[in-house]
């Protein structure tokens, strides 16, 4: 797995703002209390720690192969009823059937073999529980107003994801990852991140702005020569100019599944 975005503050800057109510509403409905979760690329654990409240007082725990983004999980929800781990999300390690609820969030697109990961889900999870996957879809993004460099942004984010290995517009295509992974029962779904107001803004904006100068995207692109410094400079200008914009708009489209394993 080579994750795109890497771990920069401008990335985690974004993850730290999900919860399960804007990130994972579409699983909530299923949970009750005493459920076991386990939520694989956890991250820094904001979606983790929302979920496990949930399904108090089943166990919950956190996977992420970055041993960095784990410890800010611990520190940032200290007492929290999580198990934070450091873990191949390929291979949990864990026994057949020992979870209620697994979750991954934009996890999927990131991963040369989702279907892997799919059926490794399909493994630790019980008769009965349920497999919940979300991720964007990056062709799908729309914004407003129009930009060229905004385009560019676009196409060379994809270019960059393809160029790891990974499938950027994933939220296509996971009802068929589902599908060849051997799940038969299967409710897909979408949902989308709007950004809109003067707040919402300025902080998706000046993020990705600083993405394009100082991340996992903006070093790849240059190591490839998909990019030059200058590129990049241009297309963080643009991010920021558009997050000033009182008419400003964008929205970023999810593709979501939930699987049921055969009893």
């Amino acid at each position: 797995m080579t994750y795109t975005h890497g771990h920069d503050d401008s990335v985690l800057r974004s993850h730290r703002w999900r919860t399960a109510e804007n990130s994972a509403a579409y699983l909530l409905p299923h949970l009750g209390a005493g459920m076991d979760l386990l939520d694989l690329g956890c991250g820094p654990g904001t979606i983790t720690v929302d979920l496990a409240r949930r399904t108090a007082p089943g166990k919950t725990v956190g996977l992420d192969s970055a041993a960095a983004v784990i410890d800010e999980a611990k520190a940032a929800a200290p007492g929290a009823p999580v198990d934070f781990r450091v873990a191949d999300l390929m291979h949990t390690g864990f026994p057949d059937h020992s979870f209620d609820v697994l979750h991954a969030h934009q996890v999927l697109q990131h991963l040369s073999d989702p279907v892997g990961a799919l059926r490794e889900m399909g493994r630790v999870c019980r008769p009965g529980g349920v497999v919940a996957v979300r991720d964007v879809d990056y062709e799908a993004m729309t914004w407003f107003p129009g930009d060229p460099m905004l385009t560019t942004w676009l196409d060379l984010y994809r270019r960059v994801h393809r160029a790891n290995g990974s499938e950027p517009d994933a939220g296509r295509h996971l009802l068929d990852w589902a599908r060849q992974a051997g799940f038969a029962d299967i409710t897909p779904s979408a949902s989308v991140w709007c950004f809109a107001n003067h707040e919402d803004r300025q902080w998706w904006g000046s993020l990705w702005a600083d993405r394009m100068q100082r991340s996992g995207v903006a070093d790849r692109a240059l190591a490839l020569g998909f990019a030059s410094q200058k590129d990049l400079d241009e297309i963080s200008d643009a991010w920021r100019a558009w997050s000033v914009e009182p008419s400003g708009w964008f929205a970023a489209l999810h593709g979501e599944v939930l699987c049921r394993p055969a009893g």
